[in-house]
């Protein structure tokens, strides 16, 4: 079961490897990757996208309204006209507008204040090529947003929604869901090795499975770290994230399944080396797993890294610090079961002979 396991997990990743040249680039040059107030859409023969900063916008805030207008290949664009305008889903009412402007580069922003809670459609408008446009003129509000009537340009509407709290609640609620699990889990170890060192009675085989655990729940937190900045890396390429989302299941994945083997032991029918065999298979999957992780970490800050749209190395950040720091003592601990697991092989076979 558990070599098939083991298998399926392998056969999912190397099916995964052409995503990452089928995937086109990311549009978005934007810091990070948002996760609500972003969309995108075709303006003409460009490709828009759009985001908020902060994203969970509230009302009465500077907002950056930001858009990053690219070709349909994910390059760059130059010399666009643009007129950016707000309205009020609710009403109708044209609330704020900025002239046409010239922008050197497709990715610019403009702020506002959005008054209250509720929808607002923003309106993006993008000079056909050839057309000539006044600077800071300004075109008159419209009932149908998208008419390009009297205009020769493009127009591309982007819905938002100004929200009171609702970030720190998505914030806090992601939060907890992620460190309950592990904080549990901690917790119940703790508690196990302070109840035996308190009765006097902590067995050899007790701190072994006590070693066991920590290393797993290391394993598990790795992937939670490559969980929480999987979205920083899909403005640059959003094979990225999809790697980094890949990378952190098969960790949670080699975590959990080390551990169940560990709490449901050697089955009535099979042999202390059949036993053996399927722990040797699990750990080789981490052991390999998390050194190629390392290994493409240590060369995408010297390096690089493939795919790269900008052909510079990655910067060292507190989160990749963290991440391979855990992953160190990961391998590190994962030799150390191996070893373990192989004395208590030939420990068991001399006994039965």
């Amino acid at each position: 079961m558990y070599r098939r396991l083991v298998i399926n997990a392998l056969s999912v990743m190397v099916l995964l490897l052409p995503l990452f040249f089928l995937v086109p680039p990311a549009y978005a040059h934007f810091e990070h990757f948002t996760h609500y107030n972003n969309r995108g859409g075709d303006v003409g023969p460009h490709y828009a996208y759009e985001a908020l900063e902060p994203e969970y916008a509230a009302p009465n805030e500077p907002v950056a309204v930001m858009f990053s207008v690219q070709d349909h290949d994910g390059r760059d664009t130059y010399n666009i006209h643009t007129m950016v305008e707000i309205y009020s889903a609710k009403t109708g009412e044209r609330l704020n507008a900025w002239p046409w402007t010239q922008q050197e580069i497709g990715d610019f922003h403009v702020f506002y204040n959005f008054p209250e809670l509720g929808s607002y459609q923003i309106v993006l408008s993008v000079a056909k090529d050839g057309n000539p446009v006044n600077p800071n003129s300004i075109d008159p509000p419209r009932a149908t947003l998208s008419s390009n009537t009297g205009c020769n340009c493009d127009r591309a509407i982007f819905n938002v929604s100004i929200t009171e709290n609702l970030g720190s609640i998505w914030n806090a609620m992601m939060l907890i869901s992620i460190s309950l699990p592990l904080s549990v889990l901690g917790g119940v170890l703790a508690w196990n090795y302070r109840r035996m060192i308190k009765s006097g009675k902590y067995p050899k085989s007790a701190q072994r499975d006590t070693a066991r655990y920590i290393i797993m729940l290391a394993a598990i937190a790795g992937g939670v770290v490559h969980l929480a900045v999987y979205a920083e890396h899909a403005s640059l390429r959003i094979e990225y994230s999809i790697f980094l989302l890949v990378a952190a299941g098969m960790q949670i994945v080699y975590g959990v399944v080390y551990t169940l083997l560990t709490l449901t032991g050697q089955g009535t029918n099979e042999s202390a080396h059949q036993y053996h065999q399927k722990k040797v298979a699990i750990n080789l999957f981490g052991l390999v797993g998390t050194g190629i992780l390392l290994g493409l970490y240590a060369y995408s800050v010297i390096l690089p890294p493939p795919l790269s749209p900008n052909d510079q190395a990655e910067s060292i950040s507190v989160a990749g610090i963290l991440a391979k720091g855990i992953e160190v003592f990961t391998i590190i601990g994962i030799v150390y079961l191996m070893r373990l697991e192989k004395r208590q092989l030939a420990g068991q076979l001399k006994e039965q002979i």
